[in-house]
């Protein structure tokens, strides 16, 4: 028998009526434990016995996991975790507790994302996709004086100073920031979306002030 023990030995869960029905595995409960806590913590809809199962590389029966379930939930309940696991449409899931919706709903309430105009968006995609870029360079795009729209996105923090071009007058030159990438949901500049998705973009905005 394995050595390693359960980092939820002290939980208590009621046995099985019918102990000779239940199964074993060779894997130590921390490890079944772990795992599904991983992965219970990684997605936002109920995950069904069946489903958890095949997160294992050798077999592991319905019946353990359930068991190691319960064992999760009790350790929770009873360290006063602000989050639980919960059965419910047929699967585990693991959520906040209603106590904590007051806090939740304030964060979320502070991360309103950053409303812009169609002209902010189109001067925003031109720094976006020629970066670096000079202001000259996007009012010779755009046709239009670029100055206010440049100074908004600066101040709003999508778009940096990233230096001056060497030719030119050593004019500044425009980069988008870190934050723009976590305000469009990007991990990187090649992430960006296609020409069509930011017009896309431009027109649900129309209705938007500058």
């Amino acid at each position: 028998m394995d050595n390693q023990e359960s980092f939820l030995d002290e939980v208590i869960v009621p046995e099985s009526a019918d102990e000779d029905a239940i199964e074993h595995t060779d894997l130590p409960e921390t490890e079944i434990q772990l795992a599904l806590e991983a992965v219970l913590f990684t997605v936002n809809e109920p995950i069904s016995v069946s489903q958890l199962r095949r997160i294992f590389d050798q077999e592991v029966s319905g019946h353990i996991i359930r068991q190691q379930l319960n064992k999760l939930r009790h350790f929770y309940d009873q360290h006063g975790r602000s989050f639980q696991l919960i059965e419910i449409a047929n699967g585990w899931q693991i959520s906040t507790r209603a106590e904590y919706a007051n806090q939740i709903e304030k964060f979320h309430t502070r991360q309103v994302r950053v409303k812009l105009s169609p002209s902010a968006l189109e001067a925003l995609a031109i720094v976006a996709y020629k970066q670096p870029v000079t202001r000259t360079e996007i009012e010779e795009i755009r046709g239009v004086n670029s100055d206010s729209v440049l100074n908004s996105l600066i101040e709003k923090g999508l778009v940096r100073i990233s230096g001056r071009k060497p030719e030119a007058g050593r004019a500044l030159l425009f980069s988008t920031s870190n934050q723009f990438l976590e305000q469009f949901g990007l991990r990187n500049l090649a992430d960006l979306p296609s020409v069509e998705e930011i017009q896309e973009i431009l027109e649900q905005s129309g209705s938007d002030d500058d």
